[in-house]
């Protein structure tokens, strides 16, 4: 058997044992566990409480709550309107609010999110206007707050979204006896369109995928994909996200069910992580992550992004380097060996040719040469009693004829 012959039998062993490990990976179970996870955020809410304070966050009119669930308006750059908010004292006693409008953003678990008290609006929320920043209302009662809201001439086309926030701070003892002041908020959410060009956008901005290399690899391990999602456009985005997992040549290993997104504001990121198990080790597995965005007016066109990683099958590689190597060595042997098929075999350098006399120097050579003796006359003895020779010294011939 031949080297190419050995290697084409290993490589054909590793072959069908990675389709072996192929057949039973499509059940693989993808969890999708989209990380951070999608929250509500801390002021979207109609009701809050802290200590004995209770209250409520309404859209409302002059003459009372109008049934909205949030401030959404369509205005064209210069425009002004007034509205109302409603805060509704829940409590059992007086308490003073403070009353104030500021800009939203989407946090990094994805909840919709409102600017910290300390930090000053510069879009939406700087440009609503109450007439005095608190309100006192008494216990079981609403106030509905009239607010003014004022686009700039120059405000950009697109969404632009914040809240009219009713604020409650009060003194805290801690478990050190410190005091410090607690500023608790609920807001009433604001979603203005600026109108003008509406560009909608979502980016994958990156793709990282991870595997975690089974013991067994006939088990299957764990593929980790990471990616992260960019708001490119001027309007507020959601949707929902796939990831499908494939084998080399495309065969599809599993698919996630899709994953909803939160809402994203433009400019937000947010980071989503999707967990599938039971992926066999086939040298080169690709992640495709498909984007499916929709805006408040149409669907946008699918997103798609794929990244791979490498899932070499150790011990399949082991074995097949073993199975090389022990093939190599027996090649190795039998091209060593001398052939064996009844011929005789070649003379060697050292033995004399048919009908030559070995050398001096030869085995076959070793012994004395025999003398030379003259042969007698036609006619005479060989032993005659006349005929003495002396054949006390090898090699040496005399011969005496008397007279």
């Amino acid at each position: 058997m031949s080297l190419r012959t050995a290697l084409s039998r290993s490589s054909a062993a590793l072959v069908a044992a990675l389709l072996a490990l192929a057949i039973p990976a499509a059940p693989a179970v993808a969890a999708p566990t989209p990380s951070p996870g999608v929250g509500s955020g801390p002021a979207g809410g109609d009701g809050g409480e802290t200590g004995t304070a209770r209250w409520a966050v309404q859209p409302s009119s002059a003459k009372g709550p109008t049934g909205r669930n949030y401030f959404i308006y369509d205005l064209a750059p210069g425009s002004t309107l007034t509205d109302h908010v409603g805060i509704t004292n829940l409590g059992d006693r007086p308490v003073t609010f403070d009353v104030y409008g500021t800009d939203a953003y989407s946090a990094a678990d994805g909840a919709f999110a409102l600017l910290p008290a300390d930090r000053p609006a510069t879009d939406v929320g700087s440009w609503i206007r109450v007439d005095r920043r608190e309100w006192t209302i008494p216990a079981g009662k609403r106030v509905d707050i009239p607010f003014r809201l004022s686009v700039p001439a120059n405000a950009t086309p697109g969404d632009h979204t914040g809240g009219v926030i009713g604020a409650v701070a009060r003194v805290r003892t801690t478990a050190t006896g410190q005091r410090v002041l607690v500023d608790q908020r609920l807001a009433a959410r604001v979603y203005l369109r600026v109108t003008g060009p509406v560009r909608p956008a979502v980016t994958v901005e990156a793709v990282d995928v991870s595997y975690d290399h089974p013991v067994n690899p006939f088990g299957g391990g764990d593929l980790v994909v990471r990616y992260r999602l960019r708001n490119d456009g001027n309007v507020r985005l959601g949707g929902s996200g796939t990831v499908t997992v494939a084998a080399p040549f495309g065969r599809e290993l599993a698919r996630t069910a899709p994953t909803d997104l939160p809402e994203l504001l433009p400019g937000a990121t947010f980071t989503v992580t999707e967990r599938i198990t039971g992926v066999p080790p086939l040298l080169r597995l690709t992640a495709t992550v498909d984007i499916a965005a929709t805006s408040t007016d149409t669907a946008l066109p699918p997103v798609v992004r794929t990244a791979g990683v490498w899932a070499p099958p150790w011990l399949l590689l082991a074995l097949l380097a073993a199975a090389v190597g022990w093939a190599g060595w027996r090649w190795w042997r039998r091209r060593g060996t001398p052939a064996t098929d009844g011929r005789p075999a070649p003379p060697s350098a050292d033995a004399p040719a048919a009908g030559q006399r070995p050398g001096p120097g030869s085995a076959a050579g070793s012994a004395a040469p025999r003398p030379a003796t003259t042969a007698p006359a036609s006619g005479d003895a060989a032993d005659s009693p006349g005929d003495t020779a002396d054949r006390s010294a090898p090699g040496v011939g005399r011969r005496i004829d008397a007279s």
